[in-house]
C-alpha cells in the first residue's frame, strides 16, 4: 500500500492553452509516470479535475496524518523532477512543516496551500 498520493489533474489548462490537447496536467502527469521509480511507497493518482481549471498544472501531495500540500500554476515542462524531490522532503519530514526555503526552486514560483491533517 502507498505511504503517499501524488494526486494530478490530468484534464487542467491554464487560460493561455485552453484548447491544447493533450492538457498540460496530462504531459506533467506522462513525465511523472516516466521519471518515477516504481516505488511503492508512491502513488501518482491521476484525478479529472481539482477545480483550478485555469491555473494549470496542479498536483497534491498529500499521506495519512499529514498536511496536504496543494500547488498550482506549476510550468508543466520542469515540474516532474521538483515534484518528485518534494516527495522526498515530505516523506522525510514526517508531518512537520517543510520550509519555504527547502522547497526546490521551480515550486517557489507556483501557488502552495497547506491543508492540515482531518482529525
Amino acid at each position: 500500500m502507498p505511504e503517499l498520493t501524488l494526486f494530478v489533474c490530468q484534464s487542467c489548462n491554464n487560460t493561455f492553452h485552453k484548447g491544447v490537447k493533450p492538457s498540460q496536467g496530462a504531459s506533467l502527469l506522462e513525465q511523472l509516470r516516466a521519471s518515477c521509480s516504481k516505488s511503492s511507497e508512491l502513488e501518482i493518482q491521476a484525478v479529472d479535475c481539482l477545480w483550478m481549471c485555469s491555473q494549470a498544472c496542479v498536483t497534491a501531495v498529500s499521506a495519512p496524518n499529514q498536511p496536504t500540500y496543494l500547488f498550482t500554476d506549476l510550468p508543466s515542462a520542469e515540474s516532474a523532477e521538483a515534484l518528485l524531490e518534494f516527495v522526498e522532503i515530505y516523506r522525510n519530514q514526517k508531518g512537520e512543516a517543510i520550509p519555504y526555503r527547502q522547497l526546490p526552486d521551480v515550486l517557489k514560483s507556483a501557488n502552495i496551500a497547506k491543508i492540515p491533517p482531518a482529525k
